[in-house]
Formats: C-alpha cells, structure tokens, sequence
C-alpha cells in the first residue's frame, strides 16, 4: 500500500512539473512552435544502475562476463561519441555573437510620438559581477503608449535600470531560472512604481504602454512581452536556402483565449463585489438598504474612465453625429453584457490584455506580468527585428524580413563619414521600412529596431 501511494505521488508530480522555457524552438529549428529533445536526455540519472545481490554466485559472474563486455564496449562508444558532441557544442558556444541595434521612428499621422525605444549594446560592467558563467549581457526594448507619452517614458528610463539593480550578481546555480525571476520583478517593480506616480497626480494619470524587450545573455535571448509589439528573428535555412522569419514574442489582446478567460474571471469578481454592496444589510432587526449612489459609483466610475478615451485609446473624443453634436457616453454599460464583446477590447477601448501602467483597468484584469521566452542564438541567425503594432497593421513578419534583406543587399548604400558599409545598411533597412509602413496607411507611431547579429 506505501509502494502505491508513493507511485502515486510521484506521478502527480511528474505531471504537475511545469516546463520553464517550453514555446520556442530549439537552435537548429525553423519553426517557431516546435518543440525540441534536450541534447543530454538520454543519458542515465547518477544512481541509476542496478544494485546486484551481494550473495551472487560466482556461475552466474562467469555466465555474464561475456554480456558484461559487450555491453562495455557499447557503453564506451556512446560515452565517446556524447563527449565528441559535447566538444562541439562548447566549442560552438565558446564565441559570443556581437550584437548591435539601429533604429528609425516616425510620427506618422498622430499628434505626438507616444512611442520609445533603448538600445544598450552592452551593460555586462552595469550588471557587474555577473556570474562567471556570463560574458556579455544587452538589452534591447520598444515601448507603444497610449492615452499618452508618459507610461512608455518612463518606462524606457527605469525598467532597465531595475533590470540592472535585480541582475544576478555572482554565480548562480540556475542562470535561465534566475534570469527569468529577474524579469518577472522588474516589469512588477517598474509598473508599481508608475502606478504610484501615476495616481499621486492631480487629475491622475491615465497612459499605458506596451513593452517588447530582448535581454541578451551571452548567446542565450530573453524575450520579455507585453501587449501587441512583436520580437522577430531572421533566421537562414540551410535546407530551403531561404531566411526565416521566427516569432520571438506573443501579442497580447482580448480576443485570445486565454487573455480572454482572465479578463472575464476579474470582471465576474468586479461584478459579483459590486452586487454584494448593494445587498440589505441587517442591523438591529431593521434592513438597511446600501445608498444608491454607492451602488452605482463603481459602474459610473468605469463609464468615467472609458469615456475619457476615444476608441483608439491614444486619442480623445473627437467623433461626432451626424448633425455635427458629439458623441454622449460612447461606451456605456450593456446591462449583464461583458465588456469584451465589445470590438474585443476592455470595456470597450483598450486594445491590449497586458501593460505598464492602465491602472484604471487593472481591476478588469489587465496584467503587467511579461510572457517570457528564452531562444538560442545559431550561426544562421541574421538580425532581430523589434517594432511597434504601427509596423505589423501594414507588413506581415515575412514581408519586414524581406525588406530589410533587400535592404542590406542594396550594394548602392555606400558608407557616409567613415561609417562602416554594414551600419550604414542597417540604418538604411531602418529607415526606408519606417518611412514604407507610413506611405502604406499605417495612422500609428512606428518604431522599427533592428538588432545586427555578428559572427
């Protein structure tokens, strides 16, 4: 029976046991949602083996001396080609691929850039002592606002100076673990300390941002996401003989099933709260009856908040009727209806699930918790491209790809003042992209970065 029960354990558990970096593919892999075998899982655990009988007849020792060698000698094989394979991959790992970032930023049709970008190529010494498993370190990021430039300021100023200030110092046991613990404080700590700016003003603040960084460790990414800007690699196929174009983020919005399930969760508490202020409350054998305005300030509170944002939540109301009267109440309270059917945005104007800053639509379940993904850089890795929504309304992640690669082939790029032949292509590819999504209609801000990958 104590044989069963603790199989029994032991197999929940198995079960239970979540995988830390399990979306992305492995580094010989083209296809960004395939999954990989790990490079040692065949081998044995250290106390595996079995353990023999000490009272084993020397008849039975003899009877296998022949099996025992076989077996030796097939064990010797596979021990040498594993260490052939472990050579290789040290060797292959033991240079670190240069990583350099460009950028290019337009307006587009708005009234101001509420869009930001960092480019730091290098804080190994700022993260320093790392841990001596740790060469280099680089942290590439773009932030999308909303309803202002103020939440993807400040967040582009602080979020990787926590970074910085939370990095592992020292040795570690599990770098990946503790990098992604890193990044899962930093995004809380940056979207606390802007919550706390943000409602100490008067009228308070109501941006938010997205926020798509890349945390290079070594030759290891990190890619940390919220909300709809996207991480893309450009990766070549040694089969087709065609680059690749590999999605390194996943957008956030309320159309997505499990966004959709959280947001629906916190409105169902929302409302199940607001339905307990209003019950009778018994008080010296009397029913008291909660004030009706009480019953009604969270729901004409929400009215308040939506209504302060025109459908695009980066700019005011500003939509008229027909006879030329604006609009009164464009998004209003729909009895039982759950905000998400509206257009599939929360309650009714905002686009994305996750963000820095929101406070106003925290409550209905708007997070600021990353999705974190971890890829490793390849021989045949080209450049990775980070932009803004602006870019992807107008050009899908192949056709960006594309474009920058005719770009860095355009031999008609020449350098400008001493600036090598390469930099000059990239700021180029930059560049026209941002200035051919404008010219396509995207109304947006875009940002495009492109991080150069050396070998």
């Amino acid at each position: 029976m104590l044989s069963k029960r603790v199989f029994r354990v032991l197999g929940k558990e198995a079960q239970k046991g979540p995988v830390l970096f399990e979306d992305l593919p492995p580094a010989s892999s083209t296809d960004s949602g395939s999954g990989g075998p790990l490079l040692f899982d065949d081998l044995p655990p250290a106390s595996s083996g079995d353990s023999g009988s000490l009272d084993t007849s020397i008849s039975q020792m003899v009877k296998n001396e022949g099996k025992g060698a076989k077996r030796k000698t097939s064990e010797e094989e596979k021990n040498g080609s594993e260490e052939l394979v472990e050579k290789k991959v040290c060797k292959a790992s033991s240079v670190i691929f240069s990583l350099k970032g460009y950028v290019a930023e337009r307006k587009g049709e708005r009234e101001e850039m509420q869009d930001a970008h960092v480019i730091l190529n290098d804080i190994t010494e700022e993260c320093g002592p790392p841990s001596s498993l740790i060469t280099r370190v680089s942290y590439f990021a773009v932030f999308d606002g909303h309803g202002g430039i103020r939440a993807s300021k400040f967040a582009a100023q602080n979020l990787h100076q926590n970074l910085i200030r939370k990095f592992p110092k020292g040795d570690v046991i599990n770098v990946e673990k503790t990098v992604k613990r890193c990044l899962l404080d930093t995004f809380k700590h940056t979207d606390e300390e802007f919550l706390k700016q943000a409602s100490s003003q008067k009228p308070a603040w109501k941006d938010g941002s997205t926020a798509t960084c890349v945390l290079a460790v070594d030759n290891t990414l990190y890619i940390a996401n919220l909300g709809d800007s996207r991480a893309i690699l450009c990766r070549y196929n040694e089969e087709s003989q065609k680059h690749a174009a590999l999605s390194l983020s996943k957008e956030h919005n309320p159309t997505q099933y499990e966004e959709r399930m959280r947001i629906q969760k916190a409105e169902e508490r929302q409302r199940n709260r607001s339905r307990s202020r209003a019950w009778p409350i018994l008080a010296a054998g009397l029913a008291v009856s909660v004030p009706p305005s009480l019953m009604v300030k969270e729901e004409s509170e929400q009215k308040t908040l939506a209504n302060s944002y025109s459908r695009d939540p980066g700019e005011r109301l500003t939509q008229q009727q027909e006879d030329g009267s604006l609009i009164d109440g464009q998004v209003e309270r729909r009895g039982e209806q759950s905000s998400l059917e509206w257009d599939g945005r929360v309650l009714g104007v905002l686009e994305v699930s996750r963000s820095i800053g929101d406070g106003q639509y925290k409550r209905c379940g708007v997070t600021s918790v990353p999705d974190i993904r971890r890829c490793q850089l390849t021989p045949n890795d080209r450049f990775i491209l980070l932009a803004c929504d602006g870019l992807f309304k107008v050009f899908t992640p192949e056709e960006a790809v594309n474009f920058i690669l005719s770009c860095l082939e355009d031999e008609k790029i020449q350098s400008r003042e001493g600036k090598p032949t390469a930099d000059a292509r990239y700021e180029a590819a930059c560049n026209r992209l941002a200035n051919k999504a404008v010219q396509r209609g995207s109304a947006d801000n875009v940002t495009v970065m492109v991080v150069r990958i050396g070998h």
